[in-house]
């Protein structure tokens, strides 16, 4: 049995809105979407888990709609869905539970320099190589989702604000490219977005600094 023939029964239209399908992938992807990132404003561990289910969902969704390195992004997802489940759990001092942090200085310079070239090579291959028409945007997306979930996977405040420039961009994106529903569900993520940032500075706010290897220790 073929990947297609896996993934047929899930890119079935469930409903239409106006005259653009709505398949059973999109929509179910909307829905572990949601509950995802409400998990992560809570710093629920079951976030992981059902991210992972979350981005095979929608990978088949973008896969269909052409964006191809978003597509290829949700296969680094379920990687850093692993690496993220395993540091919330032991990534603390002593494997404990990882707390809530901000970033340490200079924490972000070699992601940010990843991000930027990421960003260059990807736009570079899907304007050569693929039949995209937004290759720069998603190739933008595709990095800044990637330094994000790097972010979330650290428990570092900041990485909400590389979600919220993600989402920002993917809104207007995905309505583009006729994922109507994919583009409510980012609206929603955009308003969790700005209730995970408010909830994870409270959380730090209310506690003293967390403990850090020596490298990582930000001085306050």
């Amino acid at each position: 049995m073929s990947l297609a023939d896996i993934l047929a029964p899930l890119m079935r239209p469930a409903f239409t809105l106006g005259t653009t399908p709505t398949t059973w992938a999109e929509l179910l992807g909307f829905a572990t979407g949601i509950l995802t990132v409400w998990l992560v404003v809570r710093q629920n561990i079951w976030n992981w888990p059902i991210g992972v289910v979350n981005v095979i969902l929608l990978g088949a969704v973008f896969l269909t709609a052409k964006l191809y390195a978003d597509a290829a992004l949700q296969v680094v997802y379920v990687a850093l869905g692993l690496y993220g489940w395993w540091q919330w759990l032991y990534g603390g001092a002593g494997r404990t539970p990882l707390p809530v942090r901000r970033t340490g200085p200079g924490e972000w310079a070699v992601p940010a320099g990843c991000g930027i070239a990421l960003t260059a090579a990807l736009t570079a291959v899907l304007t050569r190589w693929t039949d995209s028409d937004v290759p720069f945007w998603d190739a933008l997306t595709t990095a800044l989702s990637l330094l994000a979930t790097y972010g979330q996977s650290r428990k570092l405040v900041e990485s909400w604000w590389l979600w919220i420039a993600a989402d920002v961009i993917y809104i207007p994106l995905y309505l583009y490219k006729g994922l109507h529903l994919t583009s409510a569900l980012y609206v929603i993520f955009l308003g969790l977005c700005v209730a995970g940032l408010r909830a994870w500075r409270a959380d730090l706010a209310s506690r003293p600094s967390p403990a850090a290897p020596p490298d990582e220790r930000v001085a306050r």
